[in-house]
Formats: C-alpha cells, structure tokens, sequence
C-alpha cells in the first residue's frame, strides 16, 4: 500500500506534464475545430439568419437540403470524384516517386530537391499559375495541344475539365508524400527483401508482400491526411483569372460544401457571405439610433431557410 501512493503520484505528474505540452494543440483545435463544428450541427436544426436570436425548427432545413437545394448533391458528386480520384492519385503518385527516388544511385538528393519545391509554393499562387497555363485561349498548354493537333480542353473554364484539372495541380506539389514515402521505405528491414531474394521473389512479390505491409499504416496516413483541396486554392481556381467561365464558378461553392452539416454556411450565395460584416455593422448603428427597419435590399420569405435570399431592383 505504501508504493501505490508515488506510483499514483507519478503517474498524475507525467499526465499532467503531457497535457502542459499537449495544451496548445487542444486549445486551438476547440477553438477553431470542436466549436466551430459543435456549433454548425446546433445551427442546422435552427432558423437563424446572422442577426436575430436562432429558433429552433427541426429537421426543416435537411429536409430543404435534400429536396430542394440545387447545389447540394453537385456538391456531393465533386466531393466523391475528388476523393476518390484526386487522393488515389496522389498517394499513387507520391508512392511511386518515393520508390524511384530510393532506387536511384546518384542524383537522388536533385531529384528529391526539385519534387519537393513545389510543394514549397503557397497554394493560391500554384493555383494561379496554373490557372494562367490552362488559360483556353492563351495558355501554353493549349498552345502546344493546338500546335500538336491534340484537342484542347477549356480547363478550368470547363466544368468537366475543372477536377482533372486541379487533379493535376495536386500531382504538382506531391512532395510532402514524396518524403513521407522515403522515410518509410527506407525505414524497411533490408533482411526482408534479402531474404526474399534468396526465396526467388521478384519485384513485384517484394513489392507486394514485404513494402506494402511494413508501410501499410503510412498509407493509410496518406489517404486520410493529403487529399481534398482546401478553399482558397477553390476559390482561386474558380475566380482566379478573367478567363474562367461562369459554368465552372458554381464548382467553388458546390465542391465547398463538403459536408450535410456545413451546408447551412458553406452553400450561402457569396454575396451575402461578403456582406455579412458590413450588414451587422449597420444593424447595430440602426439600434443605436432608435430606427431599426428591414435592410434595404435583403428580402427572405417567412418559411424560407436562413439562407434563401433574394434581392430586390
């Protein structure tokens, strides 16, 4: 009995220690994750519009979602096909460029240099790079498919052209899988593949059976953690240049709602989202004066979802 009692004590200190060093990762991922999605779930069961109280409705809005909101399964649909696609191409991609830099003899630390550079760029400028070399009617790419007689998508001006194009943008900067990759294939017990060597295994039977297993978990890492793009790199790909068509412009908002939860802000028209700020500003100054009347241009209908707004000429 008299040793259970340090025991606890030491225990109580070295959980209290890994909280001290844990404790700025779990005050931001509240504020800025727990919250935000704790509040998104309280928020779609209510009707609020940003400036009266909410008041809770049930299940109209979902019910308003999956029968009458036209952007939702779009977005449901770009949401999959980035998914599965955009993140079996990049893992792929970066699994196989990891394999071929380990096996190079010389020019190895080149070679890793020059696929981890892009990965270096900021992500609204690769987008807009990007957005100017499959510009349609000036970019290079299309000037060389031209120049070779090959057809020449509109890119990002087209929606169906819009996800493999930003496929291609996410293969650019495959350099942080690259090194994740290298470190776990280096990471291999060499008296693996030896053996199996000596047994008459081929490439592919050790690339199957020996690399595959031991890096399983990073894979895994892989899928779960380098796929979807975020919304700056949409937005700027959806609005980045004067090329970009009106058809592809409703894939920015579609592919943003992401989830049934996020719809009630994410789907919002952009317009209001700008005007938000500038609106509670003049709601409040209206209070202060004593005349608070309806704001000039928003009119909503009294069953319509908070979101639904049209604006009057």
């Amino acid at each position: 009995m008299t040793g259970t009692h340090p025991l606890r004590a030491k225990r109580r200190r070295a959980a209290l220690r890994t909280a001290a060093f844990m404790s700025p990762w779990l005050i931001g991922s509240s504020l800025f994750f727990a919250y935000p999605l704790l509040s998104t779930v309280y928020f779609s069961f209510t009707k609020y519009d940003g400036f009266r109280p909410p008041v809770f409705n049930g299940a109209d809005n979902w019910t308003y979602v999956f029968t009458d909101y036209p952007l939702f399964w779009p977005a449901m649909w770009n949401t999959l096909w980035l998914v599965v696609v955009m993140v079996s191409c990049r893992v792929l991609f970066g699994l196989g460029v990891g394999l071929l830099i380990t096996k190079i003899k010389s020019g190895a630390g080149l070679f890793r240099t020059l696929f981890y550079l892009p990965y270096l760029a900021p992500p609204v400028a690769a987008t807009l790079a990007f957005v100017f070399l499959l510009n349609p009617g000036t970019g290079p790419v299309n000037v060389l498919l031209d120049w070779a007689g090959l057809p020449a998508p509109g890119w990002f001006t087209d929606a169906d052209w819009s996800k493999p194009a930003l496929t291609a943008l996410a293969l650019w900067g495959v350099g942080d899988l690259m090194v994740i990759f290298m470190a776990a294939l280096l990471d291999v017990p060499r008296e693996q593949y030896e053996a199996a060597e000596l047994d008459g295994a081929g490439a592919w039977a050790r690339l199957r059976h020996i690399t595959l297993p031991n890096i399983s978990p990073i894979i895994l890492f892989a899928v779960v953690t380098g796929g979807h793009p975020g919304h700056a790199v949409l937005h700027a790909a959806a609005g980045g240049g004067e090329g970009v068509g009106r058809r592809h412009r409703r894939l920015g908002p579609a592919v943003r709602a992401r989830l049934p939860g996020q719809v009630h802000a994410d789907a919002a028209p952009d317009h209001l989202q700008r005007r938000l700020p500038a609106l509670r500003l003049r709601r409040r100054l209206r209070r202060r004066a004593g005349a608070l009347r309806p704001l000039h241009g928003l009119h909503r209908a009294p069953d319509a979802p908070p979101w639904r707004t049209d604006r009057s000429r």
